[in-house]
């Protein structure tokens, strides 16, 4: 037994210094064998390692072949194929009124007539002193590009008279995706003495969804004025939404019949909070302030008015 087991540790005790030699060798300046040798002599499949090769070298770019037209390549030439002539509804419904109602599509008014009556403002407004109301609205009819709209505002205090109150018919036509071209008259029925006016303006959608417009007038007695107006619904809600707006009026003389002063002769700064019980009606509450300038103001301090008027309002706005 003893021989057996010296012998069995002389055997095992070669295999540390083996091991060691080999990762020596491993390291050393020899170069070290083709680990897929074995595998190839066994004849097995070394797909795998190929890929993991491949891997390490960088892939063509694909987009190569974008940078330039191949050698050889042509360039298609040559007029476009003509659209399409068959139409699905024809198959269902008579093709002669299907043709009919497409040439009414492509008209130039897009074959259509709508309308659209709107009373943005019918408001109670509380005021120092003395409670009034204001309104105003605006209606259409026409196609996508042609229409005749109606416009009208006013105002005056509860159980008093009315103190302006003027309507203005406009031929409408759009000048792009966004705004269109007006021009018409407007009459002034207060105050007194009436005034009738031409009209020119442009009004529309301004980027970030700003609804503007700007309106010059020139009286039949050779006054002109410039209105500019703007405003902007921050829906806070899908029903609930928060309209600031403003309005300035400039005057290219003194008017002292009027009350009004040349330059900037007045401003007024709105916030509406509304919430729409259904898209088309939809009450509101809100403060309203209204600042006469310059010539203006002076003129109303002179009839015994105020220059500046802060009011809460509330009302409804509806349109069909």
């Amino acid at each position: 037994m003893k021989t057996l087991a010296a012998a069995a540790m002389l055997a095992l005790a070669p295999l540390p210094a083996m091991a060691q030699d080999h990762q020596h060798m491993d390291h050393g300046a020899m170069p070290p064998a083709d680990p897929h040798a074995g595998h190839e002599a066994a004849g097995e499949d070394h797909s795998t390692h190929q890929q993991h090769d491949a891997a390490a070298t960088p892939a063509p770019d694909p987009h190569a072949a974008h940078a330039r037209p191949m050698p050889g390549a042509a360039i298609p030439q040559g007029t476009a194929p003509p659209p399409p002539a068959d139409h699905a509804a024809d198959a269902f419904y008579d093709p002669a009124a299907m043709a009919r109602a497409r040439d009414l599509m492509r008209r130039e008014n897009g074959g259509m007539t709508f309308s659209r009556w709107m009373l943005d403002r019918l408001e109670y407004r509380t005021v120092r002193g003395a409670d009034g109301y204001h309104w105003e609205g605006e209606g259409w009819i026409g196609g996508d590009i042609n229409r005749l709209a109606v416009k009208t505002e006013g105002e005056g205090d509860l159980g008093g008279p009315l103190e302006s109150a003027e309507i203005q018919a406009l031929f409408s036509r759009a000048i792009g995706p966004w705004f269109n071209l007006e021009a018409g008259v407007r009459h002034d029925i207060r105050p007194r003495p009436q005034r009738s006016y031409a009209v020119i303006g442009i009004d529309g959608l301004a980027p970030y969804f700003f609804e503007v417009s700007a309106q010059a007038f020139l009286s039949d007695m050779g006054d002109a004025h410039l209105r500019l107006e703007g405003s902007y619904d921050q829906r806070i809600t899908q029903r609930l939404i928060l309209q600031p707006a403003a309005e300035a009026n400039i005057a290219a003389q003194d008017v002292p019949e009027l009350g009004i002063g040349s330059g900037l002769s007045d401003i007024e700064l709105g916030l509406r909070l509304r919430y729409e019980l259904a898209r088309e009606f939809a009450p509101y509450v809100g403060v309203n302030w209204e600042r006469k300038l310059g010539g203006t103001a002076r003129l109303a301090r002179a009839a015994g008015e105020d220059a500046s008027v802060t009011s809460f309002v509330a009302g409804l706005r509806f349109w069909f």
